[in-house]
């Protein structure tokens, strides 16, 4: 919608009012890009913080594993089972950590805001026209 500035302005108006309108696009994807882009770190975050749980219960597990092994040389099958069984549980808590960690590493990686880029390229390419 054009304002009188520019309707009297001629040219010159309507070229200032065209900067301003760019200017103001290029604020918003700059927005659009930092925001894209913070939200791509917590994503990467919370998978390097998921990836970190599996690895501490994996070596939860291996020392319960070991711990297993020990057990059902030294004792009665209750022990031994009973070591088992938490081993069980640890390599299964780890396993879903692991897989909600790349899913999570997936999804942030690579930390590029490729929907601000998609938008500052369509800009450029309406302004061209």
């Amino acid at each position: 919608m054009p304002t009188r500035a520019a309707e009297n302005g001629g040219v010159g108006g309507a070229a200032k009012l065209v900067a301003e309108h760019a200017s103001s696009i290029a604020k918003l994807e700059l927005e659009l890009a930092g925001l894209e882009l913070k939200k791509k770190a917590v994503s990467l975050g919370l998978g390097v913080g998921l990836g970190v749980g599996a690895a501490i219960f994996g070596l939860f597990m291996l020392g319960f594993g070991l711990a297993t092994v020990a057990a059902a040389l030294a004792t009665t099958l209750s022990t031994w089972l009973a070591l088992l069984i938490v081993t069980g549980i640890l390599a299964f808590l780890s396993g879903v950590l692991g897989i909600l960690a790349l899913g999570r590493i997936r999804t942030g990686a690579p930390p590029v805001p490729e929907q601000a880029i998609r938008e500052a390229k369509l800009t450029s390419e309406a302004l061209k026209s």
